[in-house]
């Protein structure tokens, strides 16, 4: 985009990655204005980051948190209008007067907007995992449709689109393999045996990242890098069978590419989501991000383990379900996605436990009965009754007092 100014809609902008966009666009006030600002339930933080960036904009998810904050703004004298509800936060992702927007809201709840932004031809930035692990094939239609540019923030898919060539045309001629690394989060080292007894606290400690509850536990699952293995396939155009997950401790090389003459480009950086949001803003050239330098003096090593090592695979059996959908009918990610919410949920609410957490994705995808989907409602219909299905295994997990089986 040049030097010209982009208008910025943040979706989620009190979740961590919408406070981090915000923290790049704060440090480069003559590239970017926040145009809109969304948030769920979050007022205190809404209204500093209004009072701050001064939106034309603010949307609450509820109407009683909207008209909390259309009172709030009103005693600090400031003009920004206050909407309300699903349609709000698509008039705010497809506004004409919008260039960019920040799709950063966790879960299903992001993608009508996703969709509203990409038919609107806008430069969206993809944080949210769910509009192509639900949207799929349709999501990227809309893309194309809609003339959209399709930025990914996920620090491993940004690290991807980095490591290829502009022109995505030649992807499917040049890749051999798509790399995708994992942590291993805080139980990469655990005895199985004793995943019954993890709480919500020890979940969310994640050793490298910063990140929100429902995302630190999808990486201490390693469900995260399952969602990441759908969103690959749809993003890159790629084979499933070419997609490949190596344990990575550090954290420092966020993913690979292996092309067909068997070298490797890989892209490095420290731990902080302000690199891809920086990249994604500033595509194709680079700016600031506030995120810190790696210091190579002080690194000691850095290492690879294969998933099949080391019992990964028995500590975090729900990866193997990112393959397992893909080959099943069109529809099947959105059940998983939409099981995964629920249990997560539900072992954050401490109803049931941190190992029953697959359980539940297990129990899904075996009893439920999919429709073939021919469009967008179809899809969410499937995420709706498939949310349905899993809290009805979660209130049978906890009915019968957390026991494993269901």
């Amino acid at each position: 985009m040049g030097s010209e100014l982009q208008r910025v809609s943040v979706l989620g902008s009190t979740g961590s990655i919408g406070v981090n966009t915000l923290d790049v666009i704060r440090r480069h006030p003559e590239r970017y204005q926040v145009f809109a600002l969304s948030a769920n339930s979050k007022l205190d933080r809404m209204l500093e980051q209004c009072v701050e960036f001064r939106p034309r904009f603010a949307v609450m998810v509820s109407e009683w948190h909207g008209r909390e904050l259309k009172r709030l703004l009103a005693e600090q004298g400031l003009l920004t209008e206050v909407l309300w509800g699903p349609e709000a936060l698509e008039l705010i992702a497809a506004h004409e007067k919008v260039t960019t927007v920040m799709a950063a809201i966790v879960g299903a709840a992001g993608l009508a907007s996703c969709i509203a932004a990409a038919l609107a031809g806008k430069r969206l930035l993809l944080a949210n995992k769910e509009a192509l692990v639900v949207g799929g094939a349709f999501f990227m239609n809309a893309v194309r449709q809609g003339g959209a540019t399709l930025l990914p923030i996920d620090s491993e898919h940004s690290a991807i689109f980095q490591s290829l060539p502009e022109n995505p045309e030649i992807w499917p001629e040049v890749i051999d393999k798509i790399i995708l690394t994992a942590s291993g989060g805080p139980f990469r080292g655990r005895d199985p045996a004793t995943f019954a007894s993890i709480s919500p606290e020890e979940a969310c400690a994640h050793p490298n990242w910063v990140m929100g509850r429902k995302i630190s536990v999808d990486s201490a699952t390693m469900m995260n890098k399952a969602l990441e293995v759908i969103e690959a396939k749809f993003l890159f155009g790629v084979a499933p069978s070419t997609i490949e997950v190596i344990i990575h401790p550090q954290s420092v090389v966020h993913s690979m590419v292996q092309f067909v003459d068997h070298s490797v480009v890989a892209q490095l950086g420290t731990p902080d989501m302000r690199g891809p949001i920086a990249y994604g803003l500033s595509w194709p050239t680079r700016r600031i991000s506030g995120a810190s330098a790696l210091d190579f003096s002080a690194m000691a090593a850095l290492s690879f383990e294969p998933f099949t090592s080391r019992g990964h695979a028995a500590r975090f059996p729900g990866l193997q379900l990112a393959w397992d959908v893909l080959a099943a009918p069109p529809g099947t990610p959105a059940v998983l996605n939409a099981a995964n919410e629920v249990a997560v949920a539900a072992f954050l609410d401490r109803r049931i436990r941190f190992d029953q957490i697959h359980a539940v994705n297990m129990g899904c995808l075996e009893r439920f009965s999919l429709p073939v989907p021919n469009s967008l409602g179809d899809l969410l219909e499937i995420d709706a009754r498939a949310r349905e299905l899993a809290h009805t295994l979660v209130g049978r997990l906890s009915s019968i007092g957390l026991t494993p089986s269901l």
